[in-house]
């Protein structure tokens, strides 16, 4: 049996502003087109469909398209709620659904009732975890303790139970998959992930999944592995800066009658790169290297010794995809150093405050032109003021 691990869709989402809706139907052609060469029978996704729990119109539609492409492929589905997602609305409709080969698992009521798949001498449940708020549902679970481990535990010993349940009577082996939207130890996290709790208590010990086959996990967006049998899908496509060096896709599980057999990753490039450029203004502008950057979604970083005006159009005049612009001057002279407040208690007249403010805010003192026009304002509103 063959079975695709994917997680974090989040669909919808928008990257500096910009919109992802054609990468992310890009991805729903290359999930699509892996599914066919691959015979994948399963596709596993854990947890974060959309990226918010009111999908834009856009978005909503997308994942009506790729669920019916994906039914055409005869594939079988498996799909979780993560963080991001209203459980509510993606989990409407699940009891027909389900006829269709789409299980949905968004609710306490259905963790511990798998999707069962029949292969040649044994049998594979398939347990999905959706995203459990701990003060949501502690009290459904009986937990007292605060943070994410305590509540996962205990959805895991229900989960347990079902399926010892299902060994003891079955007369062929029954195998354990279970999806879990969680920050598992060991995981490395991105920018991209909205943290779970404050203060570390969101932090799952990786032991808990160490007696199921598989744990499919979702909310990291780096693809990883815990252990051989506990793996982060990761996102199928970048969804920060941070993620310019991941490499995206999804893994395929291959599952026998002794268990799991090879795990293997399957890439998905992005259409459009990532690139973190940093120099000088006038290098990033002129100098070949930067050319492979051109097509790319670009982050900058100018260490030019004042900040140029006009950056921003001029950088985007090369690289017309660059989001995100920061300036960090490397060779600043020392007198420009100082702090706003000592700048402008230094200050003596209302030329040089103003200068100060506004070499502070941009970052670029005065040029003669600006401060001749800063000397002439002054002068006529002090010369207004006489006149009153």
């Amino acid at each position: 049996m063959r079975i695709l691990h994917t997680s974090d869709w989040h669909l919808g989402r928008t990257f500096h502003q910009a919109s992802l809706l054609e990468a992310q139907r890009e991805f729903v052609d290359r999930l699509i087109s892996t599914i066919e060469a691959e015979s994948v029978d399963v596709l596993l996704v854990s947890g974060d469909v959309y990226d918010r729990a009111l999908p834009g119109v856009d978005a909503v539609k997308l994942f009506d398209d790729t669920l019916l492409r994906l039914r055409e492929t005869g594939v079988q589905m498996v799909i979780t709620s993560g963080n991001h997602d209203s459980a509510l609305r993606l989990g409407f409709g699940s009891a027909l659904l389900e006829h269709a080969g789409l299980h949905l698992r968004t609710s306490l009521a259905t963790m511990d009732r798998p999707a069962v798949f029949n292969g040649e001498g044994f049998e594979v449940a398939v347990y999905g975890l959706p995203y459990l708020e701990p003060r949501m549902v502690a009290e459904a679970l009986e937990v007292s303790e605060p943070g994410h481990p305590p509540v996962i535990h205990a959805a895991l010993q229900k989960v347990r139970a079902d399926l010892a349940a299902r060994q003891d009577t079955a007369s062929h082996p029954v195998h354990s998959i279970v999806l879990a939207h969680v920050f598992a130890a060991g995981g490395a996290a991105s920018e991209s992930e909205r943290e779970l709790s404050i203060g570390g208590l969101d932090i799952v010990p990786t032991s808990y999944f160490a007696d199921f086959t598989y744990a499919a996990l979702g909310h990291l967006h780096g693809r990883q592995k815990l252990a051989e049998h506990i793996r982060y899908s990761g996102s199928p496509i970048p969804y920060s800066f941070s993620e310019a060096g991941h490499s995206k896709g999804a893994w395929l599980l291959e599952l026998g009658a002794d268990g799991l057999g090879e795990v293997r990753g399957i890439n998905w490039p992005a259409a459009k790169e990532l690139r973190i450029l940093k120099g000088k203004i006038d290098a990033l502008l002129t100098e070949p290297a930067y050319e492979s950057a051109t097509d790319a979604w670009c982050q900058i970083t100018l260490t030019d010794t004042h900040r140029p005006a006009g950056a921003m159009e001029r950088l985007r005049a090369r690289f017309p995809d660059t989001l995100v612009l920061n300036f960090e001057p490397e060779d600043r002279p020392e007198d420009e150093q100082h702090s706003y407040a000592d700048r402008l208690a230094a200050a003596t007249s209302p030329v040089e405050v103003c200068a100060g403010f506004v070499d502070h805010v941009r970052m670029r003192p005065l040029n003669d032109a600006e401060e001749e026009l800063v000397t002439s304002v002054l002068a006529q509103v002090r010369s207004e003021k006489v006149e009153r």
